[in-house]
C-alpha cells in the first residue's frame, strides 16, 4: 500500500508539472542608431553645342545669247554703235560668286562678286563687261521690346564697274513685322520689312558728281501653294545732287529729285523627275523688274543733242514712269554629290520688253537664250 500510495503520488506531481506553462525569460535587444548617410548625385547632360560659323558659297558661270532679231548686220560702219538696238547687251558671259557668311549668332556677311566679259570681241554691237561688286553687312539687334517685330542693321556697298563705275554706300535700319501679317494655309508671309535708309552715291572721275539719297523701302515675301511665292518691293527716294541733272529733253535742269521704284516677282519650282541624287526641276521667274517713276520727267526716248535720237543710255527722257516686265522659265538638272554639295546646269530664256518701255508704249518684246552652270556648297 505504501509502495502505491508514493506511485501515486509521484504521478500527480508529473502531471501538475506538466499542465504549469513555461515562460521564456524575456530578451532584451538594444536598437542600433539610425544613421542617414547623403550621397551627391550626378547627372550627365549632352553638352550644348555652341555656335559655329556657318553659311554657303555659290559658285555660278552664265552665257547670254543674242537676242531675237539682233543678230543681224546693222548697216553702221565699224566702232559705232546701234543706238535703237532692242537690247544693249548680247552675246556675253557672266562669272558670278556669292555667299553668305553666318559670323555670330547676329552677325552676317553677304558677298556678290559679278565679272562680265564680250565674247565676241570684233563685233561691234552694244554687249556688257566689267565687274559688280556687292557687299553686305546685317546686324540683327533682336525683337523691340516685347514685341514680334525684329530689328536688323544692314550696310551695303556696291561698286558699279559693269556699268558706269559709280559706287554706293547705303544705311538701313529694317523692321519686320512679318509675325503680325495674315497667315494661313495658302498665304504665308515670310518678310514684310520697312526699312528707312541713307545712302551716299558718287560717279569715279568726278568729286562734285554725288547723290545724297534719303527714304524708305518695303520688303515683302509670300510662300503660296504648289511651289509659288510672290515677292513685291518698294523703293522711295529723295534724291540730292551734286551736280544739276537734266530733265524733260535737255530743258530743264534740277539738284534735286524724287523717285519711286517698284518691283513684283512671282517664283515657282516644280520638280519633273527624281532618282537618288539627281533631279530635273523646271523653274520660273517673272514680273515687273522694275516699274519707275520719277517726279521729274527723265524716261522714254533720250535727247543726248539735237542730232541723236533713240539713245538707250542714261540720259534725259521726256516721261515720268517707265516699265519692263519678263518672263524667264528654265529646265535645271541638279546633282547633290555630298550633303553640302550641289552641282547644277540650266537652260532656258528671257522674255522682255528690251528698250521701248514708256508707260503708253511698251514693245520689243523678244526673247534672249541663256544657259548657266555652277556648284553650291554649304559649311
Amino acid at each position: 500500500m505504501r509502495k502505491l500510495a508514493l506511485l501515486l503520488e509521484s504521478l500527480v506531481v508529473v502531471a501538475s508539472a506538466s499542465a504549469k506553462e513555461v515562460v521564456p525569460a524575456p530578451v532584451v535587444v538594444e536598437e542600433a542608431p539610425v544613421q542617414i548617410v547623403e550621397k551627391e548625385v550626378i547627372v550627365y547632360r549632352d553638352k550644348e553645342e555652341g555656335f559655329r560659323p556657318n553659311g554657303y558659297v555659290d559658285l555660278q558661270y552664265r552665257w547670254y545669247g543674242d537676242t531675237e532679231g539682233q543678230n543681224q548686220d546693222n548697216g553702221k560702219v565699224k566702232d559705232e554703235k546701234d543706238p535703237t538696238a532692242w537690247n544693249s547687251a548680247n552675246n556675253y558671259s557672266r562669272i558670278q560668286l556669292q555667299g553668305k557668311i553666318n559670323m555670330t549668332e547676329n552677325q552676317a556677311l553677304e558677298y556678290r562678286v559679278r565679272t562680265y566679259d564680250e565674247l565676241d570681241k570684233e563685233d561691234e554691237r552694244n554687249t556688257k563687261s566689267g565687274t559688280q561688286t556687292r557687299l553686305r553687312y546685317f546686324y540683327d539687334h533682336g525683337n523691340l521690346g516685347d514685341s514680334k517685330v525684329n530689328l536688323t542693321s544692314r550696310l551695303h556697298y556696291a561698286n558699279n564697274g559693269h556699268d558706269d563705275n559709280s559706287q554706293e554706300l547705303e544705311y538701313q535700319a529694317r523692321f519686320n513685322f512679318a509675325e503680325y501679317m495674315f497667315n494661313s494655309d495658302f498665304v504665308k508671309t515670310t518678310d514684310f520689312t520697312v526699312a528707312p535708309k541713307y545712302a551716299y552715291s558718287w560717279g569715279d572721275d568726278n568729286s562734285s558728281d554725288y547723290d545724297n539719297q534719303i527714304g524708305a523701302d518695303l520688303y515683302t515675301m509670300h510662300e503660296l501653294p504648289w511651289g509659288f511665292s510672290f515677292e513685291f518691293n518698294v523703293y522711295a527716294t529723295q534724291h540730292f545732287y551734286g551736280q544739276d541733272q537734266y530733265f524733260d529733253g535737255l530743258t530743264k535742269k534740277e539738284d534735286k529729285n524724287f523717285t519711286v521704284d517698284v518691283e513684283a516677282y512671282i517664283y515657282n519650282t516644280t520638280n519633273l523627275y527624281t532618282n537618288g541624287n539627281v533631279s530635273v526641276d523646271f523653274n520660273f521667274e517673272g514680273g515687273y523688274d522694275q516699274y519707275n517713276w520719277s517726279q521729274e520727267k527723265k524716261f522714254g526716248t533720250k535727247h543726248i543733242d539735237k542730232k541723236i535720237e533713240g539713245y538707250t543710255g542714261d540720259g534725259v527722257g521726256r516721261n515720268n514712269a517707265k516699265y519692263s516686265v519678263y518672263a524667264l522659265p528654265t529646265i535645271q538638272l541638279n546633282y547633290q554629290a555630298t550633303p553640302n554639295v550641289k552641282l547644277y546646269a540650266a537652260a532656258g530664256a528671257e522674255y522682255r520688253d528690251w528698250t521701248v518701255n514708256s508707260e503708253s508704249s511698251a514693245s520689243n518684246w523678244r526673247w534672249q537664250p541663256t544657259v548657266f552652270a555652277g556648284f553650291k556648297t554649304t559649311f
